[in-house]
C-alpha cells in the first residue's frame, strides 16, 4: 500500500501524458450536448471519487448530479428515463455486474456514458461510449490508493475539458510534482494519537467531504478502526452525542468557502474534550497536521488524500496489522 501510494505522482504523470486528444474530444462532445443532469455509478473508493467529480460538475457546470442506487436497475428493474443524461462510472477493475449493467442500460436509453476505469479491456470499458483509462497500473494492495488518486485526476480532467478551463488544466499539469511533495509531509502526530484508538470521526465539508469518506473507509480497511465520515454541517446533530474526552476527530479543512467553518468546528470540539486532528494548510495556525496544497483549491483534495495515505499505511503497521492484506477483503468485489 505504501509503495503504491508513493507511486501516485508517477501514475498521474503517465495519465496526463496519455489520451490528450481523446479528453479534448470528450470535452467538445459534452459542451455540444444538452445535458440536464448526470448520474455516477460506482461503489467503495470509486464512489468517493465520484462524489468529488460530482462536486466539480455541480459547482463548475451547474448540472445536478445523482449517485445512482444501482439496485434500481439490477434488482428492481425500474423504468428510468435516461435520455439527455450523462452517466459516469468509476472503477478499478471494471468487472462488477452492478456497475456494468447500469452503464449499458443508460447507454441503450440514449444517455452519454463515460467509464473512468483502470482496466481498459474490462466489461465496463466495453459497455461505455467513452472509456478513459486511469493508467494507474496493476494495484497489488487490496486498499486502493494510486487508482483512487488517478480516478480523481481523470474526473477533474473530464470537467476541465468540458468547461475548457485553462486554470484547471494548468493545475492538473502541476499535480505530479504536487503529489510527490505531498507524500513527504509529516503526519506522524496522527499516528501517535490513533495507534491506540478504537474509533474516530472523519470530517469534511464541500469539496473535502469525499476525502473524509475515503479516509474513513481506509481506517476501517487497513487499521480495523471504527470510523465514520460526517459533513461539518451535520456533526452537530446526532453525532455530537458520541463526543467525549479524548474522542478522536480528523478534520480535513482544505481551502475554499467551507474552510473557516471547519476550523471553527475544530476549536469548538476541542472545547468539548475531543482529541482533534485538524488537517489544514500551513497558513492556518490552529492546525495539527499540515495539508499540502495544489495549484488551485479544487485540486487540493487530491494532494490531501496523498498525505493521508502515507500516514494510513504506517498507522496500520503501528497497530500490528498488514495494510496490504485486510481481513475478509479481496481486490475485486462482484455484486449484482
Amino acid at each position: 500500500m505504501l509503495q503504491e501510494a508513493l507511486s501516485a505522482g508517477d501514475c498521474v504523470a503517465l495519465q496526463l501524458s496519455q489520451d490528450v486528444e481523446r479528453y479534448a474530444e470528450l470535452g467538445r462532445t459534452l459542451r455540444s450536448t444538452n445535458f440536464h443532469s448526470a448520474v455516477t455509478v460506482a461503489r467503495g473508493s470509486s464512489d468517493h471519487a465520484s462524489n468529488y467529480v460530482a462536486y466539480l460538475i455541480m459547482s463548475r457546470m451547474g448540472r445536478l448530479v445523482t449517485s445512482l442506487p444501482m439496485s434500481l436497475i439490477t434488482l428492481y428493474k425500474s423504468p428510468l428515463v435516461t435520455r439527455d443524461t450523462l452517466a459516469i462510472s468509476i472503477s478499478q477493475s471494471g468487472q462488477s455486474p452492478d456497475v456494468v449493467e447500469p452503464i449499458r442500460y443508460f447507454g441503450d436509453g440514449g444517455a452519454t456514458t463515460v467509464a473512468l476505469v483502470n482496466d481498459a479491456e474490462s466489461p465496463l470499458a466495453q459497455a461505455a461510449h467513452w472509456a478513459m483509462p486511469l493508467h494507474a497500473g496493476k494495484e497489488q494492495s487490496v486498499a486502493a490508493t494510486k487508482s483512487f488518486i488517478t480516478s480523481l485526476v481523470a474526473g477533474a480532467r473530464l470537467v476541465a475539458e468540458w468547461q475548457n478551463d485553462d486554470g484547471l488544466k494548468a493545475g492538473l499539469a502541476a499535480l505530479p510534482d504536487d503529489l510527490r511533495a505531498a507524500s513527504q509531509v509529516d503526519w506522524s502526530a496522527a499516528i501517535e494519537v490513533l495507534a491506540p484508538a478504537r474509533n474516530i470521526m472523519v470530517v469534511g465539508r464541500g469539496i473535502s467531504f469525499p476525502i473524509a469518506l475515503e479516509a474513513a473507509l481506509k481506517f476501517k480497511e487497513t487499521s480495523a478502526l471504527q470510523a465514520e465520515a460526517f459533513s461539518g454541517a451535520e456533526i452537530k446533530h446526532g453525532p455530537m452525542a458520541l463526543i467525549e474526552d479524548g474522542y478522536p476527530l480528523l478534520i480535513f479543512a482544505t481551502r475554499g468557502p467551507a474552510q473557516a467553518s471547519l476550523v471553527a468546528l475544530a476549536i469548538e470540539m476541542r472545547g468539548r474534550g475531543a482529541r482533534v486532528l485538524l488537517a489544514a494548510p500551513e497558513d492556518v495556525n490552529e492546525r495539527d497536521l499540515t495539508l499540502p496544497v495544489a495549484a488551485t483549491p479544487d485540486l487540493d483534495p487530491i494532494v490531501a488524500i496523498q498525505a493521508f495515505y502515507v500516514m494510513a499505511a504506517k498507522l496500520s503497521k503501528a497497530r500490528g496489522l498488514d495494510p496490504d492484506r485486510p481481513r475478509h477483503l479481496s481486490k475485486v468485489t462482484r455484486t449484482n
